[in-house]
Parts: C-alpha cells; structure tokens; sequence
C-alpha cells in the first residue's frame, strides 16, 4: 500500500498541522497507509495515541518517515536538507511560495520529487474544496477583528445605559476578498458600523448584504485576474484611492486592510500622514505585514504604535484558531488527494493536462512544469541581464 507521510510542523510559533484523526480514517478507506511524526497534534491537544487508534504508524524519527513517504503533506515546505531524505519519485504538497522560493524550487526539481502548491490551486468551482488559501483566509478575517476589538480601548456595538449612550465603534474593511468579507461579517454581529472598499465593484453586492457600507472610488477600469484576485493598479489609481479613503480612515476606530497581490509585495495603501490623522488608540490590522505590508511602518509579527495608533502585523493569522484551521486545511489536502486517487491502481493519479493539476504542480520529472512559475522565473532572469547589462 501507497504511504501517506505527515511531518510534524517545524516552524516557529507554528500550532496548525495537516492531519486529523478523522481524516487518517478517510485516508485508509481510499487504500493508503498513514504515518505521522511523533508530536503532529501536539499543539491543538491530539495525542499520538488518537491518531494511532484511528489506524496511523508512529515513525521512528523524522528521516524515516521521510524516507517512507510516497506521498508527503504539511502545511509549510520542508527543508533543502529534508528534500534529500525523499524517495525520487515522492510527491510533496504543501504551501512552496514558488513565486519566492526559486533556490528551493531546484532543488525539488534536482532530486526528481513531484511537487504541488497549494497556493496554486486554480480558484474554480471544482476546486473551492481543495482551495486552502481561501479556508484559512476565511479564518483570518475573523482573528483580525478579534485582535482589533482586544486591541480598542471601547466597545464595538451601541449600547444604551443609564449612564449615557455608547456609540458604535466604526470599522473600516479594505479588500472584499474571502478575508475581508469574514471580518466584515464577524465586526457586524459584533455590533460595528461598517465601511468596505475593493477595487473591483463587482462585489459590491456582497459587502452591502452583510450590512456593510460600500465605499465608491473611481479608479478607472480594474478588475481581477484569472484566479480571482485584484488586479494590481496603476501609481496613478492608488494616488486616487489613498486620497479618497484617507477620509473614511480617520474617522474609523478599526481599519483592517487586506490587499495582497499574488507572488508579488502587495500595495502601500495607508500612508504615515493618514495614520496620523486616527485618533489615538485607533487600531489598524495589517494583513499583508508578514509580506511587505499594506501600512507604512508596520511591522512583521509586531504590534507597534505609530502616532499613537496601534497598528497590528502579528500574522500567522489562522494560527489563532489553530485547532478549527487544522481542520479546514487538513480538509483541503484529503479533497485533493482523493479527487485524483485512482482505486484501481491504488494511487494519486497524476496528469499535467488536468485543469486542476497543471495550476498547481509546479517540478515533475526534474522540471518546472508550471507555465506561470516558469515564465515568471525567465522574466525575472531577463530583468536581472538586463540589469547588469
């Protein structure tokens, strides 16, 4: 029988993991063995034991459990020095960040081992149950409002007292995507009065059926790409969309941003001068920190205090509800596995044709087999040769 491989998490902070107790028994009805690495579960309370009663090995160590694996799944990548353990014909799934990671990329491709992406999952119908980036965006727009209402010296709804009316606090939501409009829902049954912009006006819609307010700027034709992103915007559209949302952040008590561009740094969007124009004790959650940041001054895994603002960076924003994102993920990777496993053959059927599989492996066969990750990786060779000539 084909071995499923799970390597417990090794990055710092890390509590998530990509495997459940249940999903070990999905695994065993599809006619795969499962091993997992001592300690998988350890952070979100399951023991070793659960996994085992539910049908899993224990390895011995991380290398033979590595070295076992026809099929490894984790939530982050291995190491370089990890790749080597593998069979040379293993597959590896788990989040790569091709786009920044092209060293690591060949050093995939160098020991043969197959790869999939799962920030490559196209964002069609058939895969929004494999789409692991959406599950935990999801998360994370309810962990930003979470920390933005821990962070704010006041309440969120009205409430009327004998000693006097609180006002609602106001929250401002920039980008409508799967993120911003689960913080839009959660600071709403909070009791918040809500404003939301995005770039594309086609969701619109969805940001006024869940009681939030939509910001209309005119910036021209945008629109998304072919994986459902923002299209990123000329200087010139975001001179005008800072300038006519600088308004509605300083009359807010939370602005949570959450504008990210795929394989690229995502956009400045709030500026120092518009910080300084917040109340203090105001609080701004920046989604994108960890990659750049949407706020000047912002700081990866931080929260720092610009012209008495508090501005959140922390990141790892599904990691504060580790327990439910595990299971979200680990959904996520089943879904895929089983949707090319082949029973008769007992295996994960592979075919770069497929819609599905030719957006999200990225080396097969010692190559880089993604046309987006290979034509990204030659125009920035050029872009090097051009600049050194």
């Amino acid at each position: 029988m084909p071995i499923i491989a799970f390597p417990a998490e090794m990055k710092a902070g890390e509590k998530r993991c990509a495997l459940l107790p249940v999903n070990v028994k999905a695994y065993k009805l599809l006619g795969a063995d499962v091993l997992i690495e001592s300690g998988l579960g350890q952070h979100i309370n399951v023991t070793d034991n659960e996994y085992v009663e539910a049908g899993a090995s224990v390895a011995a160590n991380r290398g033979e459990l590595l070295n076992k694996g026809d099929i490894v799944l984790s939530l982050h990548k291995l190491s370089a020095d990890e790749v080597s353990l593998l069979k040379q014909d293993a597959l590896v799934v788990s989040y790569l960040d091709p786009f920044n990671e092209p060293t690591f990329v060949d050093t995939l491709c160098q020991k043969g081992v197959t790869s999939i992406s799962m920030e490559m999952i196209p964002r069609i119908s058939r895969c929004q149950k494999m789409d692991a980036l959406s599950s935990q965006a999801s998360l994370a727009g309810y962990v930003m409002v979470m920390q933005a209402v821990n962070t704010l010296p006041t309440v969120l709804p009205m409430m009327m007292t004998p000693a006097g009316t609180l006002k609602p606090a106001k929250v401002f939501i920039i980008g409508a995507g799967v993120a911003g409009l689960q913080a839009i829902a959660t600071a709403k049954r909070l009791g918040a009065s809500i404003t939301a912009f995005d770039t594309r006006t086609v969701v619109a819609e969805q940001v006024r059926s869940l009681g939030a307010k939509f910001l209309d700027i005119n910036l021209g034709e945008t629109g998304e790409t072919g994986q459902g992103y923002a299209q990123a915007l000329t200087p010139e559209q975001m001179q005008i969309q800072q300038r006519e949302q600088a308004k509605c952040i300083s009359d807010s008590d939370i602005v949570i941003t959450t504008a990210q561009l795929f394989g690229r740094k995502p956009p400045v969007l709030i500026n120092h001068e518009t910080i300084a124009s917040m109340r203090p004790g105001s609080v701004i959650v920046d989604m994108a920190a960890e990659t750049g940041g949407n706020v000047q001054g912002s700081v990866s895994g931080e929260t720092v205090s610009i012209h008495g603002v508090n501005v959140i960076g922390t990141g790892a924003w599904a990691n504060g509800v580790a327990k439910h994102a595990t299971q979200m993920y680990a959904a996520n990777l089943y879904n895929l596995i089983s949707e090319f496993w082949s029973k008769d053959d007992n295996r994960f059927a592979l075919d770069i044709e497929d819609e599905v599989q030719s957006g999200c492996i990225i080396t097969y066969q010692g190559k880089v087999v993604n046309t987006m990750i290979s034509d990204f990786y030659a125009s920035q060779k050029q872009t090097t040769k051009d600049g050194v000539a």
